[in-house]
């Protein structure tokens, strides 16, 4: 800890440690020394399940000591840098070179360059082939990992899937190869391979790749035999017997998520044809009633917190999702504890269970219809009946809601401009229908966020919108809002969107890119007071790399660069699903019969 300048940044509270019910044991007599490490600020790491998972799980192995980085904020970062010093970790103000890995949570390929500084400020070399036995191993894992690639020359290896159905086989073997590897005995490719060996695990060194003249990728393939061409991912197979954190981390200040989380469910019974959490959490696992109820309590006991937020991709599609809401509710509605739900489908509000949730948060409801005409909902896949949603609002209204939160998408396959009037029209009818409750109109809340035609989906052989063409249907709803004062729009940064978009459809040559970008100061590129695309365009001039050609469409016959990650959905299957988004549109070029 630096405590002699903690009095001269914001948040100090945020780089002491020392949270009830963080990890205490001795660094010294662990093994094996661990870092997870969060490329954004405590208050949205701290906001994340999947560290707190690791983090819990990892504490529990008793030769093992798992400690926290966060990003440091600029006043810190500052500081640090004017005066030659090293971030620290939470628990025990270790530098980051002390630890024996150093895993890295990939939520967000705008969190790239911020992995890059974190490295930087511990003084660990950026990339992977300079870095000798005397440095920690750098892991990334997190939902993108469904591509690695741009991030390849950076990390030693990647974990593919769950991380936690993993983990001990990672620990195991280090431990076995730990003192060959520290004192040189073999070196540290032949470490790598027989990480290589572990299901689930990709090590990008032991592999490459080759591309044709038009940029598009030719082969790629292992450099040694004995390693597999397809990377199968990791999942825990049964969510109510796998490891679930009780202690829960209660943060110094606060945070983004600031509530107990319970998850209830990993995967989604939907097919949207836009989802890559979908292949991301792929196959649906449940978590039975009891467990859910019975870790709501105990994590409620042990933290005291006054809210409980139930997670999962679809949670009102959970079966029993009536009964964990009555559960909940005995547990909690005497001593005041609300639920927090996320975006829920209108059938859950019919019934018992409109009554439940609206006793126990009456505030506002949140939607996402994704696309304002039924049509484009059709070719999205989207399992959303207006007719059934406008019955299901309207007794939610009766109940006691005020306010509707929709979320929308542009920059969809086919998308007119009746389609972007449909998005005002059917905001207006959430809005007016309050009025047949005896009750002004309600306050509607509108998310537009850009569609990215993401790896592992049906449209990730589509093109993406550019920036000129975004702006222009943002201008247009915002014209078409501004006479409707109850209409309340917000448009997520569409230079954000395109960069995300590259970054998430790129291949190992934008690892140069990354780096370049880094070194012409891009970090925080999810923040917009910090993000600037002046110096990524920058930086792909000077890497000579076109970033269009990432959004461009992509030919069903070419290799695309996440092929080799097997999720589970079968690539086939996602041939069908974007055949049939394209019949949809009248557009015969990828019929299935000619691939």
């Amino acid at each position: 800890m630096h405590e002699d300048i903690l009095l001269k940044v914001n948040k100090p509270a945020q780089y002491i440690g020392g949270e009830v019910n963080c990890a205490k044991k001795d660094f010294t007599a662990a093994k094996i020394k661990f870092a997870i490490s969060f490329p954004d600020l405590y208050e949205v790491g701290m906001s994340n399940l999947g560290l707190k998972i690791i983090y819990g799980l990892l504490n529990t192995i008793p030769d093992v000591v798992c400690e926290r980085f966060f990003s440091p904020n600029q006043d810190m970062e500052e500081l640090l840098r004017l005066e030659s010093r090293q971030i620290l970790s939470l628990e025990s103000h270790r530098k980051l070179s002390e630890f024996d890995m150093v895993g890295f949570s990939l939520g967000s390929e705008l969190d790239y360059t911020n992995v890059l500084n974190i490295l930087e400020l511990g003084g660990i070399p950026l990339k992977s082939a300079l870095r000798d036995c005397t440095y920690p191993l750098i892991i990334g894992g997190g939902p993108c990992t469904l591509n690695p690639e741009p991030m390849h020359d950076f990390f030693d290896f990647f974990v593919i899937g769950e991380a936690e159905d993993v983990a001990l086989e990672i620990i195991n073997l280090y431990r076995k190869y730990k003192e060959e590897f520290k004192s040189a005995k073999i070196d540290k490719q032949e470490l790598l391979f027989k990480f290589a060996q572990i299901e689930g695990v990709y090590v990008p060194s032991l592999y490459e790749v080759s591309y044709d003249k038009g940029m598009a990728i030719k082969e790629f393939k292992p450099k040694l035999e004995g390693l597999p061409l397809k990377i199968k991912k990791r999942f825990v197979k049964d969510l109510n017997l796998s490891y679930y954190p009780l202690d829960w981390l209660i943060p110094h200040i606060q945070i983004i998520h600031d509530r107990v989380t319970v998850e209830i469910m990993r995967g989604c019974p939907n097919r949207c044809r836009f989802c890559q959490a979908r292949a991301q959490y792929f196959p649906l696992r449940l978590k039975d009633a009891e467990q859910v109820l019975n870790l709501a309590g105990q994590l409620y006991r042990r933290t005291g917190y006054e809210e409980v937020s139930l997670a999962g991709l679809s949670v009102s599609d959970h079966p029993q999702m009536e009964k964990i809401l009555q559960g909940l509710m005995s547990l909690f509605d005497a001593k005041g504890v609300s639920l927090s739900l996320p975006s829920i489908k209108a059938r859950s509000l019919v019934g018992d269970a409109s009554t439940l949730i609206a006793k126990v948060k009456k505030t506002g409801l949140t939607f996402a219809p994704e696309a304002g005409s039924q049509r484009l909902r059709e070719i999205l896949q989207k399992d959303f009946k207006s007719e059934e949603f406008f019955g299901a609002l309207e007794q939610a209204y009766l109940s006691g809601y005020q306010h509707v939160k929709l979320y929308f998408m542009i920059g969809l396959p086919d998308e007119k401009e009746e389609d972007l009037d449909a998005i005002i029209d059917f905001s207006l009818k959430v809005s007016e229908l309050r009025k047949k409750t005896g009750h002004p109109a309600a306050g509607v809340n509108i998310s537009i966020n850009t569609l990215i035609p993401k790896p592992h989906t049906p449209l990730q052989w589509l093109p993406m919108l550019d920036s000129d063409r975004l702006k222009i249907k943002q201008e247009y709803l915002r014209e078409k809002a501004k006479r409707h004062k109850r209409l309340k729009l917000s448009f997520h940064n569409r230079s954000m969107s395109i960069l995300e978009g590259i970054l998430s459809r790129g291949d190992r040559r934008l690892s140069e890119v990354i780096l370049t970008a880094f070194k012409n100061g891009a970090k925080f590129d999810a923040w917009s007071n910090y993000f600037s695309f002046d110096k990524w365009m920058q930086a792909f001039a000077n890497s000579g790399i076109d970033p269009q050609f990432y959004l461009a469409q992509k030919e069903i016959k070419d290799p695309l660069p996440w092929d080799f990650i097997d999720t589970g959905v079968d690539r086939e299957a996602l041939i069908i699903e974007f055949n049939k988004t394209i019949a949809i549109q009248g557009d015969k070029r990828y019929n299935l019969e000619n691939v």
